[in-house]
C-alpha cells in the first residue's frame, strides 16, 4: 500500500476539499500526494496530528490507522452541547451530558462530504436514539 493508498483511505467519502480544509493543506497539495508525490514529515505529521490518525500507519502502513487517545474535536464537542442544551427538557430520563457525549461521536464520524460538522444528521439521531443514562 502506498501512501496514496492510504491517504485515500484516511480521505474515505469526505470530499478532497473538505479533507484539505480540516487538515490545513491545499487541496492542489493533497491532490499531488494522491497521485504518488511523498510529503515531507513536517506535512505527513500535520496531516496525522489534525486527521486524528497514527504517523506511523500513514508513513508506513504499520500499526493503527488511528491513535488510541481520542483528540476532542472541539468543534464537534461544542456544536453538540449547544444542539442538546437547547433541546433537553429538565425532566427528561436521558441526562444531557450522555447526549453530548453521543453527539459529539455522531459528530466525530459523520461529516459531510465538504467536511463540515452535520448539525442536522446529528439531531435526527439525537431525536430518534434510544439514550439512557447508566
Amino acid at each position: 500500500m502506498t501512501f496514496a493508498d492510504r491517504l485515500k483511505t484516511l480521505i474515505g467519502e469526505e470530499s478532497v476539499s473538505g479533507f484539505a480544509r480540516r487538515v490545513d493543506i491545499s487541496e492542489a497539495l493533497i491532490r499531488k500526494y494522491l497521485k504518488g508525490s511523498e510529503p515531507s514529515f513536517t506535512k505527513a505529521n500535520q496531516i496525522a496530528i489534525r486527521a486524528n490518525c497514527s504517523l506511523e500507519w500513514l508513513a508506513t502502513g504499520c500499526g493503527y490507522l488511528y491513535r488510541h487517545a481520542e483528540v476532542v474535536d472541539q468543534d464537534a464537542l461544542i456544536a453538540a452541547y449547544t444542539a442538546v442544551t437547547e433541546q433537553t427538557p429538565n425532566d427528561e430520563k436521558v441526562t444531557e451530558l450522555v447526549k453530548v457525549v453521543s453527539g459529539y461521536q455522531f459528530l466525530r464520524k459523520h461529516k459531510k462530504t465538504d467536511g463540515y460538522l452535520d448539525i442536522e444528521a446529528m439531531n435526527t439521531f439525537l431525536s430518534i436514539a434510544k439514550l439512557e443514562s447508566k
